[in-house]
């Protein structure tokens, strides 16, 4: 599509929204942007109107019937009544990232997957910008567009890759995004508020590997494994085990098929075996692109992690404290669990995604206390209380006190909600900042 002068509408003001309008204007688009919510004192409404963008709130008008194309941010619903409208008219509806790309003369790597997205696609940046020159953008909490727009990627420009993060929302609608490398790294149950099945989430995650010239899959992960057809020669796996991949792991060493550099797993900044099935996810991807054995141990060795994601900020009293409050879902919580060898108080709650927490009973004998909080206490001690020790309590910061009393020497509390964080917060960074600030406030 020849986008000069066409009529661009676009759902949905958030950060995706604000910086895809920003760049249909710059590209002398007819744009058009809607947002249910009422906020006109919103900076990003005064902005978007400075620039003559037509910004309508408080409701998605049929204004988007008369658009040659529609953007939709990836937190909208894909039934309400304004998307079933534009669907019957045929109408494209593509997502912001696609939007983007349409506009970018950048290669593509593209990391999905249910855990582990965001620090993965931080530490590829990381390997990869020791040779490259490279972006980061997507999911991680920077739109593409604003990449494309800021970096003027439709021209000629000095970048060899961008590495973006996608979750399924923003593969939806993501039919034509060109990938030079795509991943998923694992898949378990998460968003079925939005998918009618896990046969659906998963069919929409495998999206992935569409126009991908190599597609890299995690070969120990069962379901991801039935679902990929390994026969095409565009098709790679990744492995914690030899024989499917460039690295394995062997005797708690990362090693390395080409060459005789190994990575010692106990030295490297951040913990947790959860993380090294996505460090040999990422060495896997920056050897597909060249870049050396040694720059690949060494920046993973170094690598620190990203807050809120089994953050290990503070010892004390012989008791560790681990901010995992990325966590959002069972397996995320199980992950996490695995990860540690001392007594564990675990602090779990927010609002469910599943009901049946039953997969945490296999930890039970590592596990002291179990305080479960906010709105799924009630479905955690239905699934716990019977074989291990369930304190049920409201208020988060309640739940946080208690699990310092019930701690001693020789112990780990652990913030690993397996739940969304809605129902007290803004988002799962405010609920792990308040955590920290909690802990480090009570020592004080």
């Amino acid at each position: 599509m020849n986008f000069h002068g066409k009529k661009i509408g676009i759902i949905g003001l958030g950060k995706s929204g604000y910086w895809s309008a920003k760049l249909a204007s710059s590209l002398n688009c007819n744009v058009f942007i809607s947002d249910i919510n009422l906020d006109i004192n919103h900076p990003y409404v005064h902005d978007l109107k400075q620039l003559n963008i037509e910004v309508e709130l408080g409701k998605h008008s049929d204004r988007f019937l008369d658009c040659d194309l529609v953007i939709k941010s990836p937190g909208i619903p894909n039934r309400i009544d304004i998307i079933n409208k534009i669907s019957n008219l045929n109408i494209p509806i593509i997502s912001e990232i696609e939007f983007a790309s349409l506009h970018s003369n950048v290669k593509n790597i593209c990391v999905t997957g249910t855990n582990g997205k965001t620090t993965t696609v931080s530490l590829i940046f990381d390997i990869l910008n020791s040779e490259l020159n490279v972006l980061k953008a997507g999911n991680i909490g920077i739109p593409f567009s604003k990449v494309v727009f800021e970096n003027m990627l439709y021209k000629e420009n000095k970048f060899d890759f961008c590495i973006i993060e996608l979750s399924s929302f923003q593969l939806e609608h993501s039919n034509f995004l060109k990938k030079e490398i795509s991943a998923i790294l694992n898949i378990s149950v998460d968003h079925m508020d939005r998918y009618d099945s896990f046969e659906n989430y998963l069919n929409t995650k495998m999206k992935i590997f569409e126009n991908s010239n190599y597609c890299i899959y995690n070969f120990d992960d069962e379901k991801i494994k039935k679902s990929v057809t390994s026969n095409n020669s565009n098709v790679y796996a990744f492995s914690l085990k030899k024989g499917h991949g460039s690295f394995y792991l062997d005797n708690n060493k990362i090693k390395s098929v080409n060459s005789n550099y190994t990575l010692d797993i106990d030295k490297c900044n951040l913990k947790g075996v959860h993380n090294i099935s996505n460090f040999v996810a990422a060495a896997t991807i920056a050897k597909k692109v060249g870049i050396r054995d040694n720059n690949i141990f060494k920046i993973i060795k170094n690598f620190k992690g990203l807050s809120h994601r089994f953050e290990h900020f503070l010892t004390k009293d012989g008791i560790d404290f681990i901010n995992d409050s990325k966590s959002t879902n069972i397996d995320s919580a199980v992950k996490a669990i695995k990860s540690i060898d001392n007594s564990i108080i675990l602090i779990m709650g927010g609002i469910p995604k599943e009901e049946d927490f039953s997969s945490i009973l296999k930890f039970k004998n590592k596990i002291k206390a179990v305080i479960a909080y906010g709105k799924a206490s009630q479905s955690i001690s239905d699934s716990l209380s019977k074989q291990m020790n369930v304190k049920m309590i409201e208020n988060f910061k309640d739940a946080v006190n208690m699990s310092i009393k019930y701690a001693g020497k020789e112990s780990t509390i652990l913030l690993s909600p397996a739940c969304s964080s809605f129902d007290q917060f803004k988002n799962f960074e405010e609920r792990g900042t308040v955590f920290k600030n909690m802990v480090e406030r009570f020592y004080a």
